[in-house]
């Protein structure tokens, strides 16, 4: 246990404690990966394929939803280039689109592959691979880790369904590796300083990588960096007066973890360090807590059961509270909320209460007004189809 000791009104308190796993179960790579095994599972895929057969709802409103995407289209043509330059914001974005939407759509090839058996649509997605895997050597500018952290999760989804379950061959799959090992993973495995929304999706990016890679090391690296930072963006109320923090961000103060949190300066059970800052950003940090989390369960270890899954629960039903309508009180974010949390509920629904029988009412109507849940054009896609009342 780690304790830092901030300073109030020339007191010494110890709040804020950041625990460290007491052991290395809970984030321990397997003896032996599974695969197909980032985000989606084998299990996963034969559910909502057998369902989208059956014409069952909502999965076969969400294929079709799916393949009348860009990111299905058949004739899409990759755009890849050697260095991808992102800046704040997306100024300047040289081929910052480009590589998510192209992993976005090698993702979506490869689901359209397993549900449709379609040669056609794995061979995109290889298509879609080889082509950055061939060019592809740098991201620059101030959103490179962000960047990195967004297409890097979705390339090893697309890459684990293709190479484990496409029996067509992928010649150049050893390139594409290398091509995760020597540009993704340096990017995103020693995290970030930034928003919490920044360091979880980049120790998203680092897990997926570290599966497909089969490197139990960096996995080990990740899924701890992943508890540290999950811990210091969803407040809990056991966690004390003031909310868990990273070390390395030296936040010692009250006054600086109340600018970190946006100015929010009332801690409450479900609110998250972005709340305040806009839904947007903060459901991009819940998407990546679900998305490891589920990645961790088909790895075999269970994230659910710590704080981890209670943290993703009451950060799920509190801006879910809120995206629904409900009157927003003046000691919240000064009254006044940016919505628009995203297609970002469908995983840790799924599994906190289909699978653990946990109530969660908000999220349960948020997550059926917006099925079937599309892409947010950056790094989730689809998961009404993959994860929609999916019991596997």
């Amino acid at each position: 246990m780690r304790r830092i000791a901030l300073l109030a009104t020339g007191s010494a308190l110890v709040v804020g404690m950041m625990t460290w796993p007491a052991s290395r179960h809970a984030e321990a790579a397997p003896t032996a990966f599974v695969h197909p095994g980032v985000t989606v599972s084998r299990a996963q895929l034969d559910f909502t394929r057998g369902k989208v057969a059956a014409g069952a709802q909502p999965w076969k409103s969400a294929f079709d939803q799916m393949t009348a995407s860009k990111y299905a289209d058949l004739n899409r043509t990759p755009k890849p280039r050697a260095t991808v330059e992102c800046g704040s914001y997306s100024n300047p974005n040289l081929g910052c689109t480009d590589e998510r939407e192209d992993a976005i759509a090698a993702y979506t090839d490869a689901l359209a592959w397993y549900i449709t058996r379609d040669d056609r649509y794995a061979k995109k997605s290889i298509q879609l691979m080889d082509a950055w895997s061939a060019v592809i050597k740098q991201h620059t500018n101030s959103n490179a880790p962000l960047q990195t952290g967004w297409a890097g999760s979705s390339w090893p989804r697309a890459a684990e369904i293709i190479k484990y379950t496409y029996t067509g061959g992928w010649a150049n799959s050893g390139r594409f590796a290398t091509m995760l090992r020597t540009v993704y993973l340096p990017e995103v495995i020693g995290g970030s300083n930034s928003n919490g929304n920044w360091e979880l999706s980049m120790t998203e990016a680092a897990v997926g990588i570290s599966v497909f890679l089969e490197d139990k090391s960096s996995y080990d690296k990740a899924m701890a960096r992943f508890r540290t930072r999950a811990a210091a963006y969803v407040y809990l109320s056991s966690d004390g007066d003031l909310p868990k923090t990273v070390p390395s961000q030296h936040l010692d103060t009250r006054a600086k973890i109340v600018s970190y949190w946006q100015g929010q300066s009332t801690f409450v059970t479900g609110l998250t360090q972005e709340t305040c800052r806009d839904f947007t950003h903060t459901g991009y940090g819940i998407s990546a807590m679900s998305h490891v989390a589920e990645t961790s369960r088909i790895q075999g270890q269970d994230l659910y059961g710590t704080d981890v899954g209670e943290r993703l629960r009451q950060a799920l039903g509190f801006q879910a509270k809120y995206q629904l309508g409900a009157a927003v009180p003046s000691w919240l974010c000064g009254g006044s909320l940016k919505l628009g949390l995203g297609p970002v509920t469908e995983v840790g629904y799924n599994a906190l209460h289909n699978r653990l029988g946990i109530a969660m009412s908000n999220t349960q109507t948020l997550t059926e007004r917006q099925r079937p849940a599309g892409s947010d054009n950056l790094f989730v896609a689809w998961e009404t189809l993959t994860h929609g009342d999916n019991p596997s």
